[in-house]
């Protein structure tokens, strides 16, 4: 099991989809060095992405503070809270909801880092509110996988529509199809097409 753990990690990615496509070879240069992105595995990881979740990453930042200035960002607070103090922080009804019933899940976090990514990203989706975009997004940055892409995430498909000068933007079986030479390092490419992304919009695409 491949593991993204050091810039040197991601020079050996980009290296490899630098070997294995002339388009990555001509833009990497560009990007500058990849950022890492990686963050502590658990509760509060899965909580982060779920924040995150279908609002702008500025609002999504400003919820994420919010929460962890009122001490609501591990399981046992989030677990303890009222409805009404999630609610002042920002989140909606319903990421309040799947935040609490996470965090009463009583899921071994530490077992997800033994499972392969398929295994992990089942587990993840039978939780509520996770689908599988978060999960993809818990174990590229909390477990560091590096095969794990996020097809599904609106920023990678543009910037992989502007990066191969498509005539429209890829759906996410189309993107996962273009990936496929890019294995095992695709978590590599997800952290090139999102600074091309940031590069070409002049915004981030992903928190």
């Amino acid at each position: 099991m491949r593991l993204i753990q050091t810039e040197d990690d991601l020079a050996e990615g980009a290296a490899h989809l630098a070997a294995v496509c002339p388009v990555w070879a001509r833009v990497l240069p560009d990007l500058g060095p990849l950022p890492l992105r990686r963050r502590s595995d658990g509760f509060e990881a899965i909580a982060s992405a779920i924040v995150g979740q279908q609002i702008s990453i500025a609002a999504a930042a400003a919820i994420w503070d919010r929460m962890q200035a009122a001490g609501l960002t591990d399981a046992a607070a989030i677990a303890a809270a009222e409805a009404e103090d999630l609610r002042a922080v920002g989140l909606s009804r319903p990421k309040a909801r799947y935040l609490q019933a996470i965090a009463g899940a009583g899921l071994d976090w530490k077992g997800l880092r033994q499972m392969p990514d398929d295994e992990a990203i089942a587990a993840l989706v039978a939780l509520p509110g996770v689908g599988v975009w978060t999960a993809e997004i818990y174990l590229k940055f909390a477990l560091g996988r590096a095969d794990v892409f996020a097809a599904g995430d609106l920023a990678l498909q543009e910037a992989a529509r502007m990066m191969y000068d498509l005539p429209t933007r890829p759906t996410a079986a189309a993107l996962r199809a273009v990936a496929q030479p890019w294995q095992p390092w695709r978590a590599v490419a997800a952290r090139g097409l999102w600074a091309y992304y940031r590069l070409a919009k002049g915004r981030e695409g992903i928190r």
